[in-house]
């Protein structure tokens, strides 16, 4: 006879608690480490869900693949073809028990002259993504989420890639969920290897640039109310491996915790708004950190917040923290200020958009020299600032007008011109892994260079896209003095997704 759901999930949840549980998760159990669309989310609240830390979800898909909701598929009407039927697979009579299926493949090329800005032959990057995941929902209370990633890689001036670029197999996500409603307030609570989204995008996010995402393990707990919401969490991140799934391991030296609130803030400010409010008490410890040469101990504290939204036709993304702690001897004490802001030239949501972003990160004493006023960020999206990562928000300053038009409905094209500078002239210029660029140090130069940026989007279908990217990097003196050059570089990839 067919089983109901709450019978499928008690079951599933003795054999969970018997230890018959993914390898990934139980590795972690072993070790003790462990645009503004408004979309329904998975976990039942009134928080809009397109601000509750998970990324939004245009036209169904989302950036986080379990963030996204199919029940609507629960209705055969509303299905399309056969990607659609394994969005919503009931398991049990009241189809209160179900899976969700999903995929990607993505197929890139990139080529950049004078690669790590060194006057040397062009490099070129072959790269292929695969990824699959299943999410079972359990209940309304429960679920578990598996997520399989393949990357490889070939091309011309390779070097050692990095296993972010090359990987036969990785569990790349693999964690349980459960949530329950308090009056109107959702709890819930996530365990297991996960993409952590929840802040300022330059300062945490997946790192979709890369083959194999950015992800952490551990747990994350929140309460969300409906115009209030607090989330907690203590993650370490995934350490890679670049074969099998045995060799990518939780990071025994590097450990991320903290808090964040979300304000829903009234949409009756201004004239008719929808701004959020998030303030964050973040810390991260790193046993090897590294500056200057010198490896070490370093704790870093991270107290800010980030107002973010739209007011009519303009749309804004501001932020700003300050740092402190210490890493070896010395004291840090390090500030970032993020300011992103686009106009609406027009009624329609396609109409082109004109803004800039100004950003500010403190630099100096990497090197040894009093305090620490380098600021770091904890695992941001540095494609910001450089499609081919020569830049990071670390002793920079940039500021960047850039113009968006969709020709199409469909296509969306990206122009931007970044001027940059150092923040102190007695400390490097720092790319995207955080490492120097050696001699830089010793050059009082200001100006780290102009970046000219281009970028096209075309969304073919909800599941097929194309994206290409140019950028000229015309490095500036507090570079070629130190022997470095301009670089350009070109990407283009299509990917397919269900």
């Amino acid at each position: 006879m067919p089983y109901t759901g709450a019978q499928i999930a008690s079951g599933l949840v003795a054999t969970l608690a018997s230890g018959a549980f993914p390898a990934a998760l139980a590795q972690q159990t072993q070790s003790g480490r462990a645009s503004i669309p408004d979309t329904v989310s998975p976990a039942v609240t009134g928080y809009p869900s397109n601000a509750i830390g998970e990324g939004a979800s245009p036209g169904g898909y989302n950036l986080s693949r379990w963030a996204e909701d199919w029940r609507v598929m629960r209705d055969p009407a509303e299905r399309d073809d056969l990607f659609d039927r394994l969005k919503f697979l009931p398991l049990s009579a009241d189809k209160e028990v179900y899976l969700t299926l999903s995929g990607e493949a993505r197929l890139r090329i990139n080529h950049t002259t004078n690669p790590n800005l060194r006057e040397a032959r062009a490099q070129r990057q072959d790269i292929r993504r695969f990824v699959g995941g299943a999410d079972l929902h359990l209940g309304s209370h429960l679920r578990v989420y598996g997520e399989l990633a393949h990357g490889g890689i070939s091309g011309v001036e390779l070097g050692a890639p990095p296993a972010t670029l090359r990987n036969d197999i990785v569990v790349q996500q693999a964690f349980v969920e459960g949530n329950a409603t308090v009056g109107d307030v959702a709890l819930g609570v996530r365990y297991g290897r996960q993409e952590f989204t929840d802040g300022p995008n330059l300062l945490v996010s997946q790192r979709d640039n890369n083959t194999i995402r950015y992800t952490l393990n551990g747990w994350r707990a929140w309460g969300r109310g409906p115009k209030m919401r607090i989330d907690t969490f203590d993650l370490r991140p995934t350490q890679y491996g670049d074969l099998g799934t045995d060799d990518d391991v939780i990071d025994p030296e590097r450990r991320f915790s903290g808090l964040t609130m979300g304000f829903a803030l009234p949409t009756r400010w201004l004239g008719g708004s929808k701004l959020y409010l998030d303030p964050f008490l973040w810390r991260r410890r790193n046993r090897v950190g590294t500056w200057g040469g010198r490896v070490g101990p370093a704790t870093r504290h991270y107290f800010g917040a980030r107002l973010w939204g739209e007011v009519g036709p303009l749309t804004i993304d501001w932020s700003a923290n300050h740092q402190w702690g210490h890493f070896i001897d010395q004291r840090t004490d390090a500030w970032q200020i993020f300011l992103a802001q686009t106009y609406r030239l027009g009624s329609s949501r396609s109409a082109p958009r004109m803004g800039f972003h100004a950003d500010y990160a403190s630099g100096g004493g990497g090197y040894g020299d009093g305090k620490l006023r380098n600021a770091y960020a904890p695992f941001g999206n540095n494609i910001y600032y450089s499609y081919a990562l020569f830049l990071t928000p670390s002793n920079l300053i940039a500021i960047a007008p850039n113009l968006t038009v969709s020709p199409t409905r469909r296509l969306r094209v990206t122009a931007e011109y970044q001027l940059a500078w150092r923040d102190s002239v007695t400390d490097a210029v720092y790319r995207a892994s955080g490492q120097p660029f050696a001699g830089t140090q010793n050059v009082r130069s200001a100006k780290i260079g102009d970046v000219a940026r281009l970028q096209l989007v075309w969304s073919i279908t909800p599941r097929l896209s194309f994206t290409g990217r140019y950028e000229h990097f015309a490095a500036g003196p507090a570079l070629t003095k130190a022997g470095y050059s301009s670089s350009d570089f070109l990407a283009g990839w299509i990917s397919i997704r269900f």
